[in-house]
């Protein structure tokens, strides 16, 4: 039995959401083993939506950019929301200048509005707090 190549890229688990980022441009290899471990863990984990933070990539390359297309559409298949969060302006630039698009890839500022559009809320508001604030006096 062969053990898949890591790609060493972490993918967290948030309740029904995969959260995980691109930290470094990735090699072929390490794209194609990220590829295959995360549509592994929206199977494996019932994911209903992936958040890809890609805020710390300086650039993106035409590669990247079918990877994320492909990452998208492939989750889809399988039940789950893509939403790619963080780009940079530069790497905005960059893809419209290079002639390419992401179809199909939602896009988000950052990974709160992110997992907002998700279905996340950062604080959940509770019965007791909303009555708590309802009544505080104003500062």
């Amino acid at each position: 039995m062969t053990v898949p190549a890591s790609s060493g890229v972490p993918i967290l688990r948030l309740g029904d959401v995969l959260v995980t980022g691109l930290l470094d441009e990735l090699d072929d290899k390490a794209a194609m083993a990220f590829t295959e471990e995360l549509t592994e863990r929206i199977v494996a984990d019932r994911a209903t939506g992936v958040l890809i933070d890609i805020s710390r990539l300086e650039l993106v390359d035409s590669f990247v950019a079918r990877i994320l297309m492909e990452l998208a559409t492939t989750a889809r298949l399988l039940g789950a929301h893509v939403i790619v969060a963080g780009m940079r302006p530069a790497v905005a630039i960059t893809l419209v200048e290079l002639g390419l698009e992401l179809p199909g890839v939602e896009t988000a500022l950052n990974a709160e509005q992110g997992m907002a559009a998700l279905g996340w809320q950062r604080n959940p508001p509770s019965k007791a707090a909303g009555r708590e604030a309802a009544h505080a006096p104003w500062r």
